[in-house]
């Protein structure tokens, strides 16, 4: 039986990060999207997302952190995936250059912080 999906967040300047530890599946997916979107401050916050106890990602996880990249993107911010796991770093080759992704979680906030700093939005933002 695949462990509970948990959700822990700290807050940045500018940055919001959210740690998920269990298995994404479509049984789940829905609850990191609503955590994501419940969990950032600002509209404009850049999200890190650290995958470091993610076993498992299935495909409509997939699907999550597309609409967390666009919803972020369209508000002139980024999303930072970090520390990610085998199983879960081969899914996300399919979709490689879509997404920031970190081998380390301090690399993510390092990034996710320097974009924060910048006084023009990362990504076009929303005019």
């Amino acid at each position: 039986m695949p462990s509970p999906l948990t959700f822990s967040s700290q807050y940045l300047p500018g940055v919001t990060v959210i740690a998920v530890a269990g298995e994404v599946d479509i049984t789940t997916a829905h609850l990191l999207d609503d955590y994501i979107s419940r969990t950032r401050r600002h509209q404009g916050d850049h999200v890190v997302l650290d995958l470091s106890e993610v076993p498992y990602l299935g495909v409509s996880a997939l699907h999550v952190l597309l609409h967390a990249h666009d919803v972020a993107y369209s508000n002139g911010a980024s999303l930072h995936v970090a520390a990610l796991q085998r199983g879960p770093a081969h899914l996300l080759s399919e979709i490689e250059g879509r997404l920031n992704v970190h081998e380390s979680l301090e690399q993510a906030i390092r990034a996710a912080l320097q974009a924060a700093a910048q006084p023009f939005p990362v990504g076009g933002g929303v005019s």
